[in-house]
């Protein structure tokens, strides 16, 4: 968004006259020791304007309230020659993985920042969901609006009344008895919208408790929802960038037809 824009702006600029303190470390699962996270191994793509990162689930992208650590307290480790801290082009959740964008100065990360608000950013997801959806492939047109008027609320919600435009469009990839690996590309970039929507039509993500509930947490004990590929346009030509899904969704996958 515009405004995740002017704010990763500030932090680039503020973040080049010094280093970022904190170890280079990622909370595994509640109770587990700390593993090393070393994001320059999982760089899937660099040039001079940006870096697309295979983002780890169980991370914040940034800081917030309860998340503890977050990638962006590793930026400084992406530098790779620079002056400046790389700085996020667009957000994934906590608990996504896969291609994650950022801009290596304030020049790419304004034209960044703009390709993503204007969708000129063709982003492909993958999610495992319990249920089938009614149709092999098909549009979700379900406009979006927050639960709650709490700007601390990220939780989401369909309203035909109040809610912003909201379209994805989905193709089921494979299926097995009781759940379903789908391709997700949202034609909108709405908080939650891929979460929300597969809820919409009877499917939630498997392992996603806000909106699945108690059904999703028996189905996958984290989320099965994956930044699968992007593709920026760029003055040289598009780049097409994929990540492999991340191993607690590969059994599902696998059960649904998937062959790594």
């Amino acid at each position: 968004s515009c405004s995740l824009c002017k704010m990763q702006i500030g932090k680039l600029l503020s973040l080049a006259k010094g280093r970022i303190g904190g170890e280079d470390t990622v909370m595994t699962a509640r109770g587990n020791p700390p593993a090393k996270l070393d994001l320059a191994q999982r760089v899937l793509h660099r040039d001079d304007d940006m870096i697309i990162l295979d983002k780890p689930p169980g991370i914040a992208v940034h800081k917030g309230a309860g998340y503890g650590d977050n990638l962006e307290a590793h930026f400084d480790s992406l530098r790779f020659g620079r002056a400046e801290v790389p700085a996020l082009a667009h957000r994934l959740d906590k608990d996504t993985s896969g291609c994650l964008v950022l801009g290596r100065h304030v020049p790419a990360l304004r034209k960044l920042g703009a390709m993503f608000k204007e969708g000129r950013v063709d982003k492909t997801y993958w999610a495992v969901v319990l249920g089938k959806p009614p149709q092999p492939e098909g549009l979700i047109d379900a406009p979006l609006a927050r639960r709650s008027h709490d700007k601390r609320s990220w939780w989401m919600k369909v309203d035909a009344v109040t809610g912003d435009s909201s379209e994805t469009r989905y193709r089921v990839l494979g299926q097995a008895d009781g759940v379903a690996w789908l391709e997700l590309s949202p034609l909108t970039g709405r908080t939650h919208q891929l979460r929300v929507h597969c809820e919409h039509i009877g499917c939630p993500i498997a392992g996603d408790p806000i909106y699945g509930g108690d059904r999703a947490r028996a189905g996958a004990r984290h989320l099965h929802l994956h930044a699968r590929s992007i593709a920026v346009p760029t003055a040289k030509g598009v780049v097409e960038v994929t990540a492999a899904p991340p191993t607690h969704m590969e059994d599902l996958l696998r059960l649904c037809g998937w062959q790594p």
